[in-house]
């Protein structure tokens, strides 16, 4: 007897409809075809434990189990429910075999039965609405997941036999429903950290709320103990919400990658991720026989912080260019190419030395001739121009630190951040590929950044007395154009410009004089 049953396999964000064929006929060994992998392989030890332990039998004759599409590769052991379905129902022992081909079916299974959770739940049951099935049946810790997609019957089910008692009708069970803008926008702003715990540091604030407004990159330059992570884990706190569309990009790519938590169904915080500095170049930006997302694209729509940017190995850096400017990244293997989103904002600190303290206010640096600039030489040129806002974090003083002020919320800065991207908005509302300043090209920057004679003249002799490089003019311009934005300012005026000028610290020639 032939059997169809219907899962899916996921591709980058995507997934596709996979038919899990069973046919069950004279002989006693088991196959599987279809490019499995090992863990696919492996499934007939669990699934015919799973089988007992539901107080059923394994069909002791030939099953042929094929899975569909033939020549595309299946991996993983989200494969073990379906296929245990449609074993027992082509061995007759569902009573009814007319439903199983209304749903996705996807989990792994324990020896004894229980449903272990998968990947991917959520492109999966985006797949099944849009495939037009019926419902999707899946572990239950997957299930709040997957029921934020509408129009499609979800049930989160704890073992085998409450499947087996679903197709036999002799349960019940509630799908599961999810009001996802009730879920989003319950959640939208629950942050732990906040601006107002931070004790000075009022021009780093500024930094990072220019930063926030315009999209920009950010590189934090200061000694050991200036608060240059506590800042930037505060970052995410003052950009703007996530949109629903934005949350359900960010929630697909957590869910392939196996990253959300049983009770969470949708992400309502920007992400943020902050790898440690001996991480690979694959791990950062994805990659693996079956590619898989890496921290750039764990970060899209949020921040990436990395701590101490010298000490990450170059070669990790440099494959982040590409994907800083196109906001995407494709990894190519002979058989499949996978693209994954990475818009993500760049956020990283650094010491100015080894020793950590070059341009202390008190401390004296003990590096030796040349020490400086050989640390400095470690982050390329091309990365360093992929960063729009150089800072130099300052210490923090005993009266600053000991002050019953209360600094600025982060709401309150959010809100200022917020004004700012609506004017972006607006201005780039007959382009697609515009969303805020720092994704400008160019053409963009000349045509929407226009300064008066004096502004030419300002940056001029900065150029010249400062040493700045000639890439640092067209971020400039797009600097000053974020703080014209939160100034609510039509024309980008001298005080924009200047402010603008002080952020771009590593282009002066005297920095590692």
């Amino acid at each position: 007897m032939l059997i169809k049953t219907y899962g899916s396999a996921v591709f980058g964000v995507n997934a596709l409809t996979i038919t899990i064929e069973v046919s069950i006929g004279g002989g006693n060994r088991y196959h599987i075809v279809g490019l499995p992998d090992n863990a696919i392989k492996e499934s007939l030890r669990r699934i015919e434990s799973a089988i007992q332990s539901a107080g059923l039998k394994m069909p002791r004759q030939k099953i042929v189990i094929n899975l569909a599409p033939a020549d595309i590769r299946k991996e993983g052991s989200a494969y073990d429910l379906p296929i245990a379905i449609a074993i027992l129902a082509a061995s007759a022992q569902l009573e009814s075999t007319a439903e199983t081909d209304k749903y996705f079916i996807m989990g792994e299974l324990s020896l004894d039965g229980s449903l272990q959770p998968i990947k991917g739940a959520l492109p999966i049951s985006i797949q099944a609405r849009s495939a037009g099935f019926k419902g999707f049946i899946l572990p239950v810790s997957n299930s709040r997941e997957a029921a934020i997609v509408g129009d499609l019957l979800v049930y989160g089910m704890r073992n085998l036999a409450e499947v087996v008692a679903f197709f036999n009708g002799t349960a019940e069970p509630e799908p599961v429903v999810v009001n996802t803008r009730d879920e989003f926008f319950n959640h939208v702003s629950s942050y732990e950290q906040d601006f107002s715990d931070v004790k000075g540091q009022e021009n780093i604030k500024r930094a990072l709320e220019i930063a926030a407004a315009g999209g920009h990159n950010l590189i934090l330059i200061g000694p050991p103990g200036a608060g240059k992570t506590m800042l930037a884990k505060r970052l995410p706190t003052i950009l703007p919400p996530l949109n629903l569309q934005e949350a359900l990009e960010t929630t697909k790519i957590h869910s392939v990658a196996g990253k959300l938590g049983a009770a969470e169904s949708l992400m309502t915080e920007r992400p943020y991720r902050s790898p440690h500095h001996t991480i690979s170049d694959m791990a950062l930006v994805g990659g693996g026989a079956n590619p898989q997302a890496g921290e750039i694209s764990l970060a899209h729509n949020g921040v990436l912080f990395l701590d101490e940017l010298p000490e990450f190995k170059r070669s990790v850096l440099e494959v982040m260019r590409q994907p800083l400017e196109d906001r995407k990244v494709t990894i190519s293997r002979a058989r499949l190419s996978v693209e994954y989103p990475a818009s993500f904002m760049l956020i990283a600190s650094m010491n100015p030395c080894p020793c950590g303290f070059y341009n202390h206010p008190e401390k004296t640096c003990i590096c030796g001739p040349g020490q400086v600039q050989k640390y400095m030489s470690k982050i390329s040129g091309p990365l360093l121009d992929r960063i729009d806002l150089h800072v130099e974090v300052t210490p923090v003083n005993f009266n600053e630190l000991t002050s019953q002020v209360q600094a600025e919320k982060s709401s309150v800065i959010r809100n200022r951040v917020i004004r700012a991207r609506t004017i972006q908005d607006a201005r780039f509302k007959a382009n697609n590929n515009l969303h805020y300043n720092a994704q400008m090209a160019p053409r963009a920057v000349r045509e929407i950044c226009k300064i008066d004679e004096a502004g030419k003249a300002l940056i001029r002799q900065a150029m010249e007395k400062l040493g700045l490089s000639a890439r640092a003019y067209d971020r400039i311009l797009k600097v000053a154009r974020t703080i014209a934005d939160l100034a609510e300012s039509k024309e980008i005026k001298l005080e924009h410009l200047a402010e603008a000028i002080h952020y771009r610290s590593l282009d002066r020639d005297s920095w590692t004089a």
